[in-house]
């Protein structure tokens, strides 16, 4: 399919024991034959290492270098490979690549190998999307999403899905098209209907489990509130158990937003400790307060703080009010003091004596209903492309119960199921027209 072969360094840039230079393309180890002395590679087998130099123009060696030569369709991308492990300092790899250019082989764009491997046919679109994943794995539990999507324990749930979805459409098709079939089943109302509840009621279940898969991907955004002075930054400072925040009796002090990530059994916590909101006149806190208040409308969980050894303030109140349609903690702080104040569904926590803090991630894992991570089934969507295709196809099951319920006639049903299955098939990177009629003939005798 491709005319060009292409290189780039596969390990990470810096100094190491060894890197390594992937190279692919119809003519990847003929090209590089020319600057590699040792064994012919021409006449190598598969599959195979071989020790060898990268020549200079001038005839002197740059590095001694293992070369591990591949034939395509048995490689990653699916064609010609060659893997070529150096020495890993930083100008001897760059020196290698280079005098492997100077061949005629391009430098790679950023996931063209992976790229060519999805064209290629040898990964679909969630499994190219996992490798990525497991590169930017900021938890177990994270690696463990990205595992599953890589060895198509995630495709095969798709498809899954899709296989219901075709052999409803492939039926209807079949009465419509083949009505003199005496043993086609007749889909009438009573008949389409259920399956179509029973495949939305499973996408729900699917879309709800996903989303809390994305969590644990990409972390929460979480954010901090409270009034000044109520320990907001000393409840990060106790979560990170490092100091990051300036802690001050001085209220105000946090005029800008303080980020940190907590990791709780698994689940990344993207933490942003805010200013203080209230009331000033104070320029530079207004900018801080207006900052907080977007934060709000963007997070994702929010930490509220109040002050359990005060009465409850007006200002108090009026957070409580932001936050209501918020996925949200109400946090009790200074429980080391006296008490003021009680609020029913709150934590009491010190941050100063960091008491409570387990009590407290318990209650986040709870409202954020994870609280099962350990023992979960993982093997749900974690990538918001993947999440946005289902809601799509669960729409459009949503438009074919429409149609039923008005009693419109079943072929008009077809529409919104193929649709569905198409939105399905986006998700794998499964996307041409002629791909859903070679479903239905794979399934149907239909041109006896």
């Amino acid at each position: 399919m491709f005319e060009e072969s292409i290189a780039a360094i596969a390990t990470a840039y810096g100094t190491a024991a060894i890197a390594m230079i992937r190279i692919s393309g119809p003519d990847a180890i003929s090209r590089f034959s020319t600057v590699f002395k040792g064994r012919d590679l021409s006449t190598a087998k598969s599959h195979t290492v071989h020790f060898g130099h990268i020549m200079a123009e001038d005839e002197s060696i740059i590095d001694d270098v293992l070369a591990t030569v591949m034939y395509g369709p048995k490689t990653f991308t699916g064609e010609d490979t060659v893997e070529v492990s150096t020495h890993g300092g930083v100008l001897v790899t760059r020196r290698v690549l280079e005098r492997i250019l100077s061949t005629g082989i391009r430098l790679a764009n950023p996931g063209e190998f992976s790229e060519r491997a999805f064209l290629n046919g040898k990964i679909d679109l969630v499994q190219a999307e996992s490798i990525m994943d497991m590169i930017h794995a900021r938890s177990e539990k994270a690696l463990k999403i990205a595992t599953l999507g890589l060895h198509k324990h995630t495709t095969e749930l798709i498809r899954s899905l899709r296989d219901r979805l075709i052999g409803i459409i492939a039926a209807i098709e079949v009465n419509i098209d083949y009505p003199e079939y005496d043993d086609a089943i007749v889909m009438g109302h009573s008949i389409i209907r259920p399956d179509v509840m029973t495949l939305k009621s499973d996408m729900d279940i699917l879309l709800m489990e996903s989303r809390k898969n994305r969590m644990i991907r990409d972390g929460v955004k979480t954010v901090i509130i409270g009034k000044p002075n109520v320990g907001k930054s000393s409840l990060l400072n106790a979560l990170i158990d490092e100091d990051k925040a300036i802690v001050t009796d001085i209220p105000g002090t946090t005029r800008d937003m303080v980020e940190a990530i907590l990791d709780i059994r698994g689940v990344t916590l993207n933490l942003i400790d805010t200013a203080g909101i209230r009331q000033t006149e104070d320029t530079v806190e207004k900018i801080g307060v207006s900052k907080s208040k977007k934060a709000i409308e963007e997070a994702e969980l929010v930490l509220l703080v109040l002050d359990q050894s005060k009465a409850m303030t007006e200002e108090d109140e009026a957070l409580l009010a932001l936050t209501s349609e918020k996925r949200r903690l109400v946090i009790l702080n200074k429980a080391d003091l006296p008490p003021a104040l009680s609020l029913e569904e709150t934590v009491r926590i010190s941050s100063l004596n960091k008491t409570g803090l387990r009590t407290l991630e318990d209650a986040i894992l709870r409202v954020l209903e994870l609280s099962d991570i350990d023992h979960r089934d993982l093997n749900y969507l974690a990538n918001q492309r993947q999440i946005d295709h289902v809601v799509k196809a669960r729409q459009a099951l949503t438009d074919a119960l429409e149609s039923i319920d008005h009693e419109m006639p079943v072929d008009l049903y077809v529409t919104d199921l193929s649709s569905a299955w198409r939105m399905l098939g986006e998700i794998l990177g499964e996307t041409p027209d002629d791909a859903l009629l070679d479903e239905l003939f794979s399934r149907f005798c239909l041109g006896k």
